[in-house]
């Protein structure tokens, strides 16, 4: 069943960053257009153009606790003598040097990053127009002292372009579902850019006005069973070339392996979403589409569908609540179904987990972060996983703790490292652990990945003049099958 109404109630409420945000953006935009104006940055200023998920209408409401970010280009002049590394360098520091923004400011390679407390950030990337050839617009990198072409602003107008093609703006509201899904549940691991991208290159103008995108529901399944279908033809890694600059592959970052999860769970849900969409029961309906989105889908049917027995997921949850969570070996496969929503509340505090041993600070900041990186060995080379990715039990895990989003553990301060297994196989062996470590070096932590099961990794910082705890992280779910 459609039930049409249903979603339109859930994008609004939901899925869709509200207007309140919205305008907080807006507002925060126009100030740092104002603030680069009227500062003293060397190149003459073209224009501003909006990029990514806020210029394509595509935004959608950050993962609770996590900050929704926009990206702003700005389209300048070339600048005799310059390299690719001045222009990010330079608007750095008019930034860093400004009372305004100094506190908020962090440069990056390609662009320079304002956040605001959490709530929002804004990425502002230096475009250089017509430093070769007339027409031509290059983004700069301040690692590589590179220029590299883009076409942002043809994109955009190919999405709206596709967008137009679906009607009723169903190309945006599929994209924006599936985001939400990805972001939720944490199952695979695709960028905006490239999931746009899948999902543009199946519409065409062919489709304009035709019943496989009469509604929102319908455009959804219309839209992955088409993707499902280029990708099982697919079984390695694509090029998805940009379609306004075919040498920009926004596929590049990809691994085989995140490849074949996401072509894996596309698929999933594909299957999922058919069978919500063509059974004739509404409330049966309902618990199908919550099997893709998750608890927050029709919330204003919870009474109706609230005695229903065989709702699998609601099911698996409840056998998990009265069993020991870190001791079930059914979690692996429940995290790879239904995502990290499954986990139950008492995960998180298994009996051999040990509580901090120092005295707290009033109020302990939770603007710590756990970032990780999948190597073979610790020498090698090496790429970022996600919280929650799907890991096999070969090479180990480099963590790092970001404070503020970007900035690292000050001067006079240590990490230390919470590291929590769980599963029968750890277990059984007596290597549950769940004690504190100290950081390897850097203050960082390596860990070998080893047992299959749902491990958690805590980052705690300490003041060390006084052994008191001023900062704790949120657990980094590491999922071994």
């Amino acid at each position: 069943m459609k039930v049409t109404d249903l979603f339109t109630e859930f994008l609004k409420d939901t899925v869709n960053l509200n207007k309140t945000r919205l305008d907080l953006l807006e507002d925060s935009v126009g100030a740092i257009k104002d603030f680069i104006r009227q500062s003293e940055w060397t190149p003459k200023i073209k224009s501003f153009e909006e990029q990514g998920s806020w210029a394509h209408k595509t935004i959608i409401k950050p993962v609770e606790g996590q900050e929704f970010d926009a990206d702003l280009l700005v389209i300048v002049d070339p600048v005799d003598g310059w390299t690719a590394s001045d222009y990010v360098r330079q608007l750095g520091k008019i930034f860093s040097d400004s009372l305004t923004y100094k506190d908020k400011v962090k440069t990056w390679d390609c662009c320079v990053t304002i956040s605001y407390a959490g709530d929002r950030k804004i990425d502002i990337a230096p475009c250089v127009k017509e430093r070769l050839f007339d027409g031509t617009l290059e983004v700069c990198n301040r690692s590589t002292n590179a220029f590299t072409t883009t076409e942002p602003v043809l994109f955009t107008e190919w999405m709206k372009e596709r967008n137009n093609y679906s009607g009723s703006n169903s190309f945006r509201k599929v994209t924006r579902l599936l985001k939400y899904v990805r972001d939720i549940k944490g199952t695979f691991t695709c960028s905006s850019i490239l999931l746009t991208t899948l999902l543009g290159y199946r519409i065409d103008w062919i489709d304009k006005d035709t019943a496989e995108f009469a509604d929102t529901p319908t455009a959804l399944r219309t839209l992955m069973a088409r993707l499902d279908n280029w990708l099982q033809s697919r079984p390695y890694r694509p090029t998805v070339s940009n379609p306004k600059l075919p040498s920009e592959d926004f596929a590049e970052g990809w691994t085989q392996s995140q490849y074949s999860n996401f072509r894996d769970f596309i698929n999933k849900y594909r299957k999922w979403i058919d069978e919500a969409y063509e059974c004739d029961d509404r409330t049966t309906s309902i618990k199908l589409w919550r099997r893709v989105f998750g608890e927050d889908f029709a919330k204003g049917e919870e009474v109706k569908i609230a005695k229903v027995a065989d709702d699998g997921f609601a099911l698996l949850r409840a056998s998990l609540l009265v069993s020991t969570a870190a001791h079930d070996d059914r979690l692996v496969d429940a995290v790879r179904d239904y995502g990290l929503s499954v986990l139950p509340a008492n995960f998180y505090t298994p009996p051999h987990m040990k509580a901090p041993p120092w005295r707290r600070e009033p109020n302990v900041t939770a603007r710590v972060r756990v970032v990780a990186s999948w190597h073979l060995n610790r020498q090698s080379s090496g790429q970022s996983v996600r919280d929650g990715e799907i890991l096999s039990r070969r090479g180990g895990l480099w963590f790092e703790v970001r404070i503020n989003d970007f900035e690292n553990v000050p001067y006079g301060y240590r990490v230390e490292w919470r590291i929590t297994n769980t599963g029968s196989e750890a277990l059984g062996l007596r290597q549950g652990r769940g004690d504190f470590y100290v950081s390897d070096t850097s203050n960082r932590r390596w860990e070998s990945l080893y047992y299959r099961g749902v491990h958690l990794a805590e980052a705690f910082i300490v003041r060390t003049s006084d052994n008191v705890l001023v900062g704790q992280s949120a657990p980094f779910r590491v999922v071994i099958e």
